[in-house]
């Protein structure tokens, strides 16, 4: 503000380009987000096929649900009668052989949807305590603007710029650095928080059944 308007390369930024810039920030924020919701659920997925060690009755009862969903294609509804008895076939045949759990995708959904909420639910499914602290909690609830938090409110502003509903200018309009920065300190703090929980989740062996976790007895 004291040196006049921004220049990159000595060439000078617009208002109509700061707002863009600002509107970009909010893109790779939530890039952030759900690259690293993939990283966790590939790492949960990754463990359970570790070395060729699992069997499909060693998995948690919640991470079981998971695998047998996947492996039966339970959760494609357009799947037609043939295919899903190939699928149904395959389950029953892995069952039989006592084959150790190979590799498998793990369902993830919320393409384009993820926040807090949706986090909390795929924790949930996964049998995954997410231990958040409460100024971390509290910070990552708080409204930023239309009564979100910063998570609700990037993805927000993620799909209506991803669906063409509101332009990057519009986007960009009435946002400082601060608020910015602000959004940022509180989407990350919660994110290492997560990544903290999904590692002890693998690191305690979270995902198999309790009897067959190492050190149980088993």
């Amino acid at each position: 503000m004291q040196t006049g308007p921004p220049t990159i390369g000595g060439v000078t930024i617009t208002t109509q380009q700061q707002k863009i810039l600002h509107s970009c920030v909010y893109l790779q924020l939530y890039n952030l987000v759900e690259a690293t919701v993939t990283w966790c659920i590939d790492a949960v997925r990754a463990a359970t096929t570790a070395d060729g060690r699992w069997l499909p009755g060693d998995l948690s009862e919640d991470l079981r649900r998971e695998w047998v969903r996947s492996t039966a294609r339970t959760h494609i509804p357009d799947l037609t009668i043939e295919r899903r008895l190939q699928s149904a076939v395959h389950l029953f045949q892995h069952l039989i052989q006592t084959r150790p759990i190979s590799e498998w995708e793990l369902e993830r959904g919320q393409g384009g949807n993820w926040d807090d909420h949706a986090i909390e639910s795929i924790t949930d499914r996964l049998g995954c305590q997410l231990r958040i602290s409460r100024d971390v909690l509290e910070g990552i609830k708080r409204p930023v603007r239309d009564d979100k938090g910063p998570l609700t409110f990037i993805k927000d502003m993620r799909n209506r710029l991803a669906h063409g509903s509101l332009s990057f200018v519009e986007c960009g309009d009435n946002v400082t650095v601060y608020d910015l920065r602000e959004i940022k300190h509180r989407i990350v703090r919660y994110l290492r928080e997560v990544i903290s929980a999904f590692r002890t989740y693998i690191d305690t062996y979270g995902f198999l059944h309790p009897a067959q976790r190492p050190g149980s007895g088993s």
